[in-house]
Formats: C-alpha cells, sequence, structure tokens
C-alpha cells in the first residue's frame, strides 16, 4: 500500500487518512467521528505536533479557569442593578457593556455559584454561539453560557496577548473541532484546557500590548461622541427624562380600541401616552414619508452554503455594522438579490426588532427578509441623524408597543411606515451628523488596531516571530 500515492489520488476532497495509532490520540476525548478529522483540524493537530517547541500547554500558564454553575434564573433582576450581567449576545470583538443588562448584587446563599468576572479576564462562549472570545475590562457577572479564564496572575501584557490568541482562526478552529457534536453544540473546560497556546517572547507581546492600548483609547473616544450623539437628540426632543411611568390603569375608550386593532393592555400602557405627547410638540412625519422600503429575501436553510454571498441575519446586525458570518448564498442562484447601497438604512424587524445601521458603502452582501432596506427620499432628513432617532427611545418605545404581545417579536412594514419621526432643524441635525461620522471613524480606526494586532499573532503562527515583528513596525 503507497500512502503518499493514494493521498495524491485523494487531493482536493474531503477525505482524511487517520491510521488507527493516531486514532487513538482521541481516546481521551472519545472522538471517533468524521467531523473531528476534517482535513483543515488534521492539518493543525500536525503543525502543532511539529512545531513542538513552539506552543505549550494550557497548564503550563497556570491560569485559574472555570464557569458559573446553574443558578436560580436571574431574569428577574434585569435593569435592577448596576453590576452587567455578560451574555453569550454580548461577547463579540468588543463588550459593549451599555448593551448587557445589569443585575443587583445578589446574595451569596442562593447565587453562590454565580460567579464574577473582573478587568483582564477573558471569556469563552461554550453554548449557542460557541467560541467566541471577550475581553474583560469592567466588573461583571458571568452567564452559565460562558467559560472565563481568570489570569490575575499574568502580566496585562500576558493577559491580552492570550485574548489575542484566543481570537485567531488558528485557536478557533481547535475550539470548534473539541465541540461535542450533538444538536445543541458546546464546549467544556476540560476541552479549553487541553487547547495548544503558541509560545511568543515578550517583545512580541509588549507590541501587541500597545496595539490594544491604542485601539481601546479610540474606542472609549468613539463610545462617547456616540453618546453625546444621543444625549443632544434626547435634550432637543425633551425626552432625557422619559421614564416608565408607575401608572399601570389606562382609561381607553371603545373607539381606540377599533382604531388600533389592539386589545391588548401592553398597548395602552401610559408611557407610551407620555411619548406621543411630548413628540407632539415638534414637528413629525411617517417614516413611510421618508423613506422608501423594501423587504429582502429569505432563501431558507438548504440554500446556505459555505461560499459565495455573504447572507446577514438580524444576530449579525448591530448599530455599528455587521459581524462576520459563516453563511453565504450562491451567486449564480441569488446574484439579482437587492444589495445594501451607500446610505440605505438596514432596520430590522424580527427577533430583536429595532435594529437601525446605516451602510457606509455598497456592500455585496445579502440581508435576510427579517432586515428591511430604508431609501431616504425627503432630504429634509439627514441619514446619520434618522438613524439615530430609529436606534433611540423614541422609536424603540414605539416598536415595543407594536411587536409586543408575541413571544417571538415581529414588527409588521404596515406599522413601520406609521413610525413617528420628531424633525429638528438642519442646524441640529447637523451637529449630531458630524458627532456620529466622528465616532464611526474612530471607530474603524480602533477595529483596524485591533485587527493588526491579531494578524500580527496569526503571522506568528503561521510564518515566524520575526515576521509578524516587521507587520508591526511598518
Amino acid at each position: 500500500f503507497d500512502k503518499v500515492k493514494y493521498e495524491a489520488l485523494l487531493e482536493g476532497l474531503e477525505i482524511s487518512i487517520i491510521s488507527y495509532a493516531n486514532l487513538q490520540n482521541g481516546v481521551e476525548t472519545l472522538r471517533f467521528d468524521s467531523e473531528y478529522y476534517l482535513k483543515e483540524y488534521v492539518q493543525i493537530e500536525k503543525y502543532i505536533h511539529d512545531n513542538k517547541n513552539r506552543f505549550s500547554c494550557f497548564s503550563d500558564w497556570g491560569i485559574n479557569i472555570d464557569c458559573s454553575a446553574f443558578y436560580p434564573a436571574v431574569e428577574p433582576f434585569y435593569g435592577e442593578g448596576n453590576i452587567p450581567f455578560i451574555r453569550v449576545q454580548n461577547v463579540k470583538e468588543v463588550i459593549d457593556y451599555n448593551d448587557c443588562v445589569n443585575i443587583p448584587q445578589l446574595p451569596s446563599e442562593q447565587y453562590s455559584t454565580l460567579k464574577k468576572v473582573e478587568p483582564g479576564d477573558i471569556v469563552i462562549t461554550k453554548g449557542g454561539s460557541i467560541g467566541f472570545v471577550g475581553y474583560i475590562t469592567q466588573e461583571s457577572y458571568a452567564s452559565r453560557d460562558l467559560i472565563f479564564i481568570k489570569s490575575s496572575i499574568l502580566s496585562e501584557e500576558q493577559n491580552v496577548f492570550l485574548y489575542l490568541y484566543f481570537s485567531t482562526d488558528f485557536a478557533y478552529k481547535q475550539l470548534i473541532r473539541s465541540s461535542s457534536q450533538c444538536a445543541q453544540p458546546h464546549l467544556t473546560i476540560t476541552l479549553v484546557k487541553n487547547l495548544d497556546i503558541l509560545k511568543v517572547s515578550p517583545m512580541l507581546m509588549k507590541e501587541c500590548a500597545i496595539l490594544y492600548s491604542h485601539f481601546r483609547q479610540k474606542y472609549l473616544v468613539s463610545t462617547a461622541l456616540y453618546k453625546e450623539a444621543e444625549q443632544l437628540l434626547l435634550k432637543e426632543l425633551q425626552v432625557s427624562d422619559l421614564i416608565q411611568t408607575t401608572n399601570s390603569i389606562a382609561n381607553k375608550r371603545f373607539y381606540d380600541f377599533v382604531n388600533s386593532g389592539r386589545l391588548d393592555a401592553e398597548y395602552y400602557q401610559p408611557k407610551y401616552d407620555d411619548l406621543f405627547s411630548r413628540l407632539s410638540k415638534f414637528e413629525t412625519k411617517r417614516l413611510g414619508d421618508i423613506v422608501q422600503i423594501r423587504k429582502s429575501i429569505e432563501p431558507g436553510s438548504e440554500a446556505y452554503q459555505n461560499q459565495g454571498i455573504p447572507f446577514i441575519r438580524v444576530s449579525n446586525l448591530s448599530k455599528f455594522g455587521f459581524s462576520d458570518t459563516e453563511i453565504h448564498l450562491s451567486p449564480d442562484e441569488y446574484g439579482d438579490v437587492i444589495r445594501p447601497k451607500q446610505n440605505t438604512i438596514l432596520l430590522s424587524k424580527d427577533g430583536s426588532v429595532g435594529i437601525a445601521y446605516k451602510v457606509e458603502q455598497d456592500m455585496n452582501v445579502i440581508t435576510s427578509g427579517a432586515i428591511l432596506h430604508l431609501t431616504i427620499t425627503n432630504n429634509e432628513f439627514m441619514p446619520d441623524y434618522l438613524t439615530l432617532v430609529l436606534n433611540s427611545v423614541i422609536v424603540g418605545m414605539q416598536a415595543e408597543r407594536d411587536a409586543g404581545g408575541s413571544i417571538i417579536q415581529h414588527w409588521k412594514p404596515s406599522e413601520i411606515e406609521n413610525v413617528i419621526i420628531p424633525k429638528l432643524s438642519q442646524e441640529i441635525q447637523q451637529e449630531i451628523t458630524n458627532k456620529v461620522k466622528e465616532s464611526f471613524a474612530l471607530r474603524r480606526e480602533s477595529k483596524r488596531l485591533l485587527n493588526l494586532a491579531k494578524t500580527a499573532v496569526e503571522t506568528a503562527i503561521e510564518q515566524g516571530e520575526n515576521t509578524a515583528m516587521r507587520l508591526l513596525t511598518i
């Protein structure tokens, strides 16, 4: 049997040849399934084996790794405290603590298994969307769907390097390979501990930490500018003090029910009357009179593939842009489907409703049917201003009122057309626009710096540390 010749015949096919002796290496994880031995995973394993001197075991770092065990539900405490509660959906390139729900300090006798994470710790999602990595910068509670690495014994430079390494595609594939292959894949602490970590010099760690520091500074300024734009909008509309009224009783006429078509009590909460009363003091327009609304498509999961045109769903959308997607569609079958154009505002209508993002430039992606494309037809409204309004509490409360009353929120296009949009002066709109544009420019620059740091670590893996250092000094 000529193994080399046989492998040459199979070149290009997704087939791996594993000897029985090597197969026994998988006994520890009880993995004999074909997915565990995909070519890309086998190649990583071989690369680590051939470069053992360049990698160290997780245990060599002397790091504590833990997760929150099962505890009583914390949902009843959402919004009642000031400690961020980090869930899977919050773990992205940067953990946005403004998007986290806050909970209070909970009694230890009931919530002893609910753990806190502190600045410098690293979290990895182990349930739901697995293998995503976050770097903790603020004391927080951690969801039971997160594994966290308590790295207080390491220097800040070492912590940052570990975060960057875990964020590489190289480490991600190790994590995905080790995840359980069941209806709901997940990671365990034991599996993460088996991860091989690249060994680098203190100099490369230092340079990566410097880049991360610059990224963090620009990101914080960007966030502050965006917050200023939000506060200016609310101040001008005199809704800065808009609160959820404690009066839960609303007196309505029968005509009100007939006119709205809604009989549920949630729709008639006094807080909505308060909102519309305040907006009535300003010139307003229906959203349908400001934009043209177009729908995208919902191809179905049978059309998903690994290559082609990126397919963006609501889970990939935020008010700051798109996250990467692993789902693609065929260019031949979906080549004529609507694409996001510059200054188009994308608005989610299903699931997490009311997320708006203004497209910076034409994009060759396809959005799901749950994301509407809004094209401004009324030049009295600037794109960045309108997007900020759509993301504000002003429209958020209208979406909450319209889409409430069901388990899975659905905001009807007919309801979206009737959303009330306040019109401020061109001077105020321009001031808001300037702050938003500067915020997004800083955010793009900060992301470039973070990606450069990650690329340096990936380069150190693939081409060696000297090449990585040259990349950082260009």
